[in-house]
């Protein structure tokens, strides 16, 4: 119990692509939830505007340092801070605290963004105390003290819940919690349900999906078993395309009378290509004909489209055409595919583990 009138003590892939290189990334942005009495809110990490600070957060929190913290200071239109203090099995303590961080100043104290605290007068001070601003503090906040390092910023409706936080009438300890925001307190003594706890857990999200260079290679379908395709992919700055070349296997070749079969001059086959966004890519199909195996007789006449094809990828494994083409003789249909091939290398760019540049 806390009374108010006492005082408490992946392997590594090599490629070569054309002149494309492939370089390292640096890892993606972080968020985590911050789960509280009152209801949870989500955090995004800004990374790239303050790294050494969000690194700084993040150890804290995946070392449990936070666990049994509370928000233990609320100004009206101003914020609401925690990070500092925790109440673990009716003890009231402090946080570990790391080494101080580097400021890392960059933007502004606006509503809704998460920024460290700090020692009056230091502007490297901060260790593990941080707070919510719940105005634009802007003019307050980003000139004194080397202006306070924002890092975060609460996402979507979870200012519902942080405004709900700071309308929580506050209690005086006396020289130490003198706005403390509590929960169904009347006076008296201060017990663990009285305080706006907040529970912090990086939130695991999938790395976003989208077609990318390791997807080349052969594709099958699986309703047919012997039949699919080769995609090939160009994915620069300025073009994104998306071909296909359709393949069978044949085991049973045709007669030296049959000249419907494989390797006939009679064969039917398709290629395609569009460009791509996303998962999603949209490809015109050509019914190319002559070029019959190994017999540079025969030159390959493309041909006007003969129809559309919409490529859609669940994953670097998995995906679905839609085909719709302009003559009846060929029926319109929805198939599935799968990777033949290691989807190793489509992963490690989708994960951010590899990036590609021209």
């Amino acid at each position: 119990m806390i009374n108010t009138a006492t005082i408490f003590s992946s392997p590594a892939i090599r490629l070569l692509i054309g002149l494309l290189a492939w370089l390292p990334i640096y890892a993606t942005a972080t968020n985590v939830m911050v789960q509280t009495p009152l209801g949870d809110f989500e955090i995004e990490l800004l990374d790239d505007a303050a790294p050494a600070t969000v690194a700084n957060f993040l150890d804290y929190v995946e070392s449990g340092a936070y666990n049994g913290s509370f928000m233990h200071r609320s100004l009206e239109g101003f914020v609401i801070q925690g990070g500092g203090f925790n109440f673990i099995n009716g003890q009231l303590g402090n946080v570990p605290r790391n080494p101080p961080v580097a400021n890392e100043f960059n933007l502004s104290n606006l509503r809704g963004t998460v920024a460290m605290a700090k020692i009056p007068n230091d502007p490297n001070s901060a260790t593990n105390e941080w707070f919510i601003n719940l105005d634009d503090n802007s003019a307050d906040l980003d000139t004194q003290n080397g202006g306070f390092t924002v890092f975060g910023r609460v996402l979507d409706d979870g200012m519902n819940v942080v405004d709900a936080i700071a309308a929580l009438p506050v209690a005086n300890v006396p020289n130490l919690f003198p706005v403390l925001p509590v929960i169904d307190f009347s006076g008296g003594v201060i017990n663990a349900e009285n305080l706006v706890f907040t529970t912090i857990d990086v939130v695991n999200t999938p790395p976003e999906f989208g077609i990318n260079l390791g997807m080349a290679g052969s594709w099958f379908n699986p309703a047919t078993n012997g039949q699919g395709l080769v995609f090939d992919v160009v994915d620069t700055s300025t073009t994104k395309l998306l071909a296909a070349a359709w393949f069978t296997f044949d085991i049973n070749p045709p007669g030296a009378g049959d000249n419907d079969g494989f390797g006939s001059t009679q064969q039917r086959w398709f290629s395609a290509n569009g460009n791509f966004s996303g998962e999603t890519a949209m490809l015109q199909i050509f019914s190319p004909s002559g070029g019959v195996f190994n017999d540079s007789g025969f030159m390959v006449n493309r041909g006007d489209p003969v129809g559309t094809m919409t490529v859609t990828f669940s994953d670097c494994e998995n995906g679905e055409i839609v085909f719709d083409f302009d003559s009846p003789e060929v029926s319109d249909d929805t198939v599935e595919i799968r990777r033949i091939a290691s989807s190793a290398l489509c992963q490690a760019i989708v994960n951010g583990d590899l990036t590609i540049t021209e």
